[in-house]
């Protein structure tokens, strides 16, 4: 009765197709620019763009790059994030909360910010080396120069989505199943490795297709890592052409970008065609916590963890706690000369630094609020009443999401190059353009937890308010918002989480004058400022820490799996 009484309810009549257009506008039109711009005048001709580029050995240099550092950098995610995932989710170590809060940690503090602590951890000026009187001497190289340095801190960035993805299959394993084979005599051993691995294995496979499509995407560490030594992948490739700015720079880009997405895409089908023999389909209750004892292991796996996250999370931040405070990069940190000048200099004397904030936290709260909006209906259309319209609509919402930013942000780029119809105003070059691509890129990270909530949501009550004689906006007003509130912010927290500190799509979409947090850390330690640099990153990591630790406060009042790192 439920489903067929709302589909048929007072809802507008302009919501669906005003959704459908909206959506459609925002998260299809750009890519179906950059597909026209891709193959418009593609011909055999030595002149042609399209010759030119894959012509180019630095195209194809730059995609060996590219996969070589993802498929490196998947493999250690997976070390990393398998690693974690069996023993909290499967054992009896304490501390549960902490471990993945922590682990989480490097996904959400920006990639550039990670390459940066990682530089100053290592080489022949890292303080921390320095104090303790192992630095490498001057003129060593740096280690983190190099393919294998990429792709180390791109796997250590995108091992929790490993985990995640991880973690939600060894949860579905029914704990029936596993008490049966205790009580036929099994051993913790074979339980695991007969039962639990093959289990679990598609959600391994997903997770691994998932960090290689990260990494493909990623710019700020191969930018922070990569440039200095000449060392292109695919990403910082196009920002490269962006930046020199020639002949059919425009065409070549777009014809890059195409090629970055057809590796993404490649990744994903491989996953498919792995898994497409792993079609387990699991009988029993689910979302039980499988407590194996680890007896006189258990101290020893803690202690084990805890170490992995100092040496891939603590140190690393240490090191750039303590070059924000020397007075210059590479002089050893004493008592006497630390301070906190560089703090002073960035966030009271360079007004560049008060203006990348602004625009930072502008556009992350325009993007989080309007996201809010138009979430909040589409969510509730797509679970109150389904259709295979909003089936395709909600799909094309992942899509910006799914493919790299540099490919959305060269689509954005080609839609608003030239002035808006009928006017002679270009969003290209205003925040305009970056706010567009942060509407598109984080739609579904707005709309996921809404969803989650009107689905745990009991229709009854909307349809006794209906009965009521309560039109669509009152029923929205005064039954469902204040339900689904919690979820709503909470989509609204992640997306200025992330789009605050966005380094990918806003590295190509920027101007003077339209700077952001992530490209004005980008800048400074491109022309040498590293001190200021890591001062602001402290300040990025901190703003970081209290925002996920809002999240964490609010935890208790959200839906289950509203919160990634309780999912």
């Amino acid at each position: 009765m439920s489903v067929v009484s709302l589909q048929s309810s007072s809802q507008p009549r302009w919501l669906l197709p005003f959704l459908v257009v909206l959506v459609s506008g925002i998260c299809l039109l750009p890519m179906l620019r950059l597909l026209s711009e891709g193959f418009s005048g593609v011909v055999v001709s030595t002149d042609s763009h399209l010759f030119h580029v894959f012509s180019d050995a630095a195209t194809w240099n730059a995609a060996g790059h590219t996969i070589y550092t993802a498929g490196l950098s998947m493999l250690i995610s997976v070390l990393l994030g398998a690693g974690f995932a069996f023993p909290v989710a499967l054992s009896d170590i304490r501390g549960k909360g902490a471990l993945v809060f922590c682990f989480m940690l490097p996904m959400m503090i920006p990639p550039q910010v990670t390459a940066l602590s990682w530089v100053q951890l290592s080489g022949p000026s890292s303080t921390i080396l320095n104090i303790l009187g192992l630095a490498p001497p001057l003129g060593s190289p740096q280690p983190f120069y190099s393919a294998e340095g990429i792709a180390l801190l791109l796997g250590v960035q995108h091992a929790a989505i490993v985990f995640l993805a991880l973690r939600v299959s060894l949860r579905s394993i029914p704990g029936d199943m596993i008490e049966a084979a205790r009580l036929s005599g099994a051993s913790q051993f074979a339980v695991w490795k007969d039962i639990i691995l093959p289990l679990s294995s598609p959600g391994l496979i997903a997770g691994a297709a998932m960090a290689f499509v990260s990494a493909v995407g990623n710019f700020g560490i191969p930018a922070l890592l990569g440039i200095p030594v000449s060392y292109y992948v695919l990403p910082t490739l196009i920002y490269q052409k962006m930046a020199d700015f020639g002949a059919n720079v425009i065409a070549e880009v777009a014809l890059l970008s195409l090629l970055v997405a057809v590796i993404a895409v490649a990744g994903v089908g491989l996953q498919y065609w792995i898994s497409r023999k792993r079609d387990y389909r699991l009988v029993g209750l689910s979302g039980k916590t499988l407590d194996f004892s680890l007896r006189r292991w258990r101290l020893p796996v803690e202690l084990l963890l805890w170490a992995v996250l100092s040496v891939i999370l603590i140190a690393p931040l240490l090191a750039l706690v303590a070059n924000s405070l020397v007075p210059a990069y590479g002089v050893d940190l004493t008592f006497d000369n630390a301070s906190f000048a560089a703090y002073r200099e960035m966030l009271l004397a360079q007004g560049v630094t008060t203006r990348a904030i602004g625009n930072s936290i502008f556009l992350a709260t325009v993007a989080a609020l309007a996201l809010l909006v138009f979430a909040l209906p589409l969510a509730y259309l797509s679970e109150r009443a389904p259709s295979r319209l909003l089936k395709v609509v909600t799909a094309c919402i992942e899509v910006p999401y799914a493919l790299p930013g540099v490919v959305l942000a060269i689509a954005c780029i080609l839609l608003f190059v030239k002035p808006l119809p009928f006017t002679d105003y270009s969003l290209y070059g205003s925040l305009g353009i970056i706010l567009f691509a942060y509407l598109a890129r984080f739609m579904v990270v707005s709309i996921k937890p809404i969803q989650s909530s009107f689905k745990q949501m009991d229709p009854a009550l909307e349809e006794a308010a209906q009965l009521a004689g309560a039109g669509f906006a009152r029923r929205m007003r005064t039954v469902l918002m204040p339900l689904v509130a919690p979820s709503a912010f909470a989509g609204a927290l992640l997306v200025f989480l992330i789009a605050v500190n966005e380094l990918t799509v806003s590295a190509l979409l920027w101007s003077a004058g339209n700077e952001t947090i992530g490209v004005l850390i980008f800048n400074l330690d491109d022309s040498g400022d590293t001190v200021l640099a890591s001062a602001l990153s402290v300040v990025v990591v901190l703003m970081v820490l209290v925002l996920m630790a809002l999240l964490e406060a609010a935890s208790r009042k959200l839906p289950k799996g509203v919160i990634p790192w309780h999912s």
